[in-house]
């Protein structure tokens, strides 16, 4: 498998972990049975909760992105070391972007953000 393959597959466990934390801090904040029903008329999450919440919507947006990418590289016979370190650089700010944004660290987010996009801008540019 290459590397943008096996980080696809990483950065949808990253997805899959940031559910789980997201899940475990609304059942901290609201409770099992909130969880558990329909969840209309819940509130808001606050705090790091509505941050994990957060942090895990934008990873869902960007992974379609992220996964639509790698798999027209691969497709397409595209793949070389861009794409790679493409992949790459987009996985490993996704897994620093987590803690930044669930921390609160604006600032480092916003750079964790840009260097997967860059990332992302890597791949995109050796499919065009």
């Amino acid at each position: 498998m290459t590397t943008e393959l096996t980080l696809l597959v990483w950065a949808s466990g990253l997805t899959l972990a940031q559910a789980a934390l997201a899940a475990t801090g609304g059942n901290l904040q609201k409770g099992v049975p909130v969880m558990a029903g329909n969840r209309e008329g819940q509130g808001e999450f606050t705090g790091w909760v509505g941050r994990a919440y957060r942090a895990h919507r934008n990873m869902l947006e960007n992974l379609v992105l992220f996964a639509i990418l790698v798999l027209a590289a691969q497709v397409s016979g595209k793949t070389n070391a861009q794409t790679a370190l493409g992949a790459e650089l987009f996985f490993w700010a996704r897994v620093a972007y987590v803690p930044c944004y669930v921390l609160g660290l604006v600032g480092v987010r916003t750079l964790a953000w840009g260097v997967s996009a860059a990332g992302l801008g890597l791949i995109f540019f050796q499919l065009v």
